[in-house]
């Protein structure tokens, strides 16, 4: 997406509050984005790990039906997503 000077606010553009995002944060260490179009899966989690200085299990993306492409993160156990979305404001 971006060769040179890598910028994770431009790949992360804003959490998604909603009562299921919360529930994934709650019950499976899942925090959800809402991230740049053109951003693929490694570029989102290194994004995500830079922001929040956590690290990544996996990443899901797929295109919301107004278009946004919508990122759910998983986050490895030793990290949790409670602590990230609190640091967000949204707990």
């Amino acid at each position: 997406m971006m060769a040179r000077g890598f910028d994770p606010y431009a790949v992360i553009k804003y959490p998604v509050m909603t009562e299921k995002s919360m529930r994934m944060v709650e019950e499976e260490n899942k925090l959800v984005f809402i991230v740049d179009r053109r951003a693929n899966k490694p570029t989102i989690k290194r994004a995500v790990e830079e922001l929040f200085d956590v690290e990544v299990e996996k990443v899901w993306t797929l295109i919301t039906s107004r278009g946004e492409k919508k990122a759910i993160v998983k986050l490895k156990p030793e990290y949790k997503a409670t602590d990230v979305a609190v640091k967000l404001g949204i707990l």
